[in-house]
């Protein structure tokens, strides 16, 4: 590491959100396994920040500030490798240290917090008041807990990185919208089945659509009139002169999306018919830009999974080594440190399944629902059995057009959903069904408030005040699929307690066979 740019561990922290917050469990749980490691009474994690040195996390003693030069931490790490002060005291290139000359630390190592880059942020410290001698074992373990460290910062700031991306793509469709809502042009979109996808204030005040306004007979008349005058009576009575223009929404592979058209009063004069090509280039660059959004978030899931997984299998396996080998307290805290890896892991898979969910090519074929809950119940068989749960089927379900793979996620995250959200007291119930065209995931858990059904669909979210083993995202990529396949889900509440989900299917998905399974 080049100490002349100290700048590089400042950006750095304030990356992690490091310096305006306190040490994760995690962290403090790692800390304490370094100590039991070296069997020392003492150890700390430090973070370097210009002339500064950090004690973020410590065991033994209360944390502070120092100056960086009056720090073993800081004298030694600016090659960024493990040091180990068998006796300091005996070191002329320390012994003068205040700690030392004041028979604070005579042993000191340190392990050294190296990202990705080569950027040093700090080290995992461990010292003693008597001189003592690492092993080359407790060296490597050592190593491998400040690599912990390092990948539980990561993993703050890939969440913080994945909420950023979110935000501004719902920036970005808040921003299309406003655009639409400013001009008197009506423009209105449809997808390839013919389903109104979108329309704007001048259209639904010359036409009257609404959010229920359904297809039939409508969108024809609408683009039928493509290239051509048309006269639209309004719901006021108003008699309106119009020209549309029509034009196919495609995606970046050539897929075609949609079609979107565009209509404008007659008695527009050229700056008024130049403003309707602007909004309708900057409908295309925004949808263009959305779409990448979409491909930006599938790629940083997937960079995510690559280049998280793997070392985190690795620094759990070191970790259950770990374990074997300790007694009492100190097994407690490795413990406590393989179930933070487990969750980093468990959270990965979210995030990925998140992704894959909204970007993943939709393959409909007819899929028999019953054959499929029943292999989703028997890979949850585990789960089900260690709740004490009972799962049931009241009536067979139908055929449905849709994708196999994402309704299987889609029926495995409910189920679990319900299980893991049971009752305390009473015996965890979950009934699975369907009426015509809605099915019904009904539940005697928890339950969940009505101020709270829609917010619990979004990335992150739980109950709140709610403690949940699982990471808010189940919900959210249940949206996702429901949404992929043009159908609509939503929270009720169930007879006698608990909560019900209601997914529904648009009409056409439900296949002539599921009228023989009935």
């Amino acid at each position: 590491m080049d100490l002349a740019q100290p700048w590089l561990e400042v950006e750095r922290l304030h990356e992690y959100r490091l310096l305006d917050s306190p040490a994760e469990q995690e962290v403090q749980a790692v800390v304490r396994v370094a100590a039991s490691v070296a069997d020392v009474p003492t150890a700390s994690l430090n973070l370097l920040c210009d002339d500064r040195l950090y004690e973020f996390s410590t065991v033994g003693f209360t944390g502070s500030v120092h100056a960086r030069g009056d720090t073993l931490c800081g004298q030694t790490l600016g090659p960024g490798e493990f040091v180990q002060l068998t006796d300091a005291a005996a070191d002329p290139r320390h012994r003068d240290d205040p700690a030392v000359r004041a028979g604070r630390i005579r042993f000191f190592a340190a392990a050294p917090l190296v990202m990705a880059d080569g950027t040093v942020l700090g080290s995992l410290c461990v010292f003693d008041r008597v001189p003592h001698t690492l092993d080359a074992r407790q060296v490597a373990a050592l190593s491998d807990l400040a690599a912990v460290v390092v990948a539980l910062f990561e993993r703050r700031s890939e969440v913080r990185r994945n909420a950023e991306l979110v935000a501004a793509a719902d920036a970005r469709q808040e921003w299309i919208e406003l655009v639409l809502d400013s001009i008197d042009v009506a423009v209105l979109a449809v997808d390839v089945q013919g389903r109104f996808t979108r329309f704007n204030r001048a259209a639904r005040q010359w036409h009257g659509l609404d959010v229920a306004t359904g297809p039939e007979g409508v969108v024809a008349g609408l683009c039928a009139g493509a290239g051509d005058g048309m006269l639209v009576r309004a719901p006021d009575g108003e008699a309106i002169h119009v020209r549309a223009d029509r034009r196919e929404l495609r995606a970046a592979d050539g897929s075609l999306l949609g079609t979107v058209v565009a209509q404008s009063q007659d008695t527009a004069d050229l700056a008024r018919r130049r403003l309707i090509e602007q909004a309708r280039e900057r409908f295309a660059r925004a949808n263009a830009e959305l779409l990448r959004s979409n491909a930006d978030l599938s790629n940083f899931a997937g960079a995510v999974s690559h280049d998280l997984a793997a070392p985190l299998a690795a620094v759990g396996g070191y970790l259950e080594l770990l374990e074997d080998e300790m007694r009492g307290e100190a097994r407690e805290w490795v413990a406590a440190a393989v179930a933070a890896v487990g969750r980093m892991r468990d959270l990965i898979h979210a995030l990925l399944d998140h992704a894959r969910a909204g970007n993943a090519p939709v393959q409909p074929v007819c899929v028999p629902l019953n054959d499929l809950l029943t292999e989703v119940l028997d890979d949850l068989r585990v789960e089900i059995t260690a709740a004490g749960a009972r799962v049931t089927v009241s009536g067979p379900l139908p055929m449905v057009d849709g994708d196999p793979v994402l309704l299987r996620q889609l029926l495995q995250n409910l189920i679990t959903n319900a299980v893991r959200h049971r009752h305390p007291i009473r015996r965890c119930e979950v009934s699975v069904g369907a009426v015509g065209g809605a099915f019904r995931v009904v539940d005697n858990g928890l339950g969940i408030p009505a101020d709270q059904r829609e917010a619990v669909f979004g990335m992150f979210t739980r109950v709140d005040g709610r403690i949940s083993a699982g990471h808010g995202v189940g919900l959210a990529i249940c949206r996702r699929i429901v949404d992929r396949h043009g159908g609509d889900i939503r929270v009720e509440d169930s007879p006698g307690g608990g909560a019900t989900v209601v997914f529904t299917l648009p009409d056409g998905q439900v296949s002539a066979a599921a009228a023989d399974t009935r």
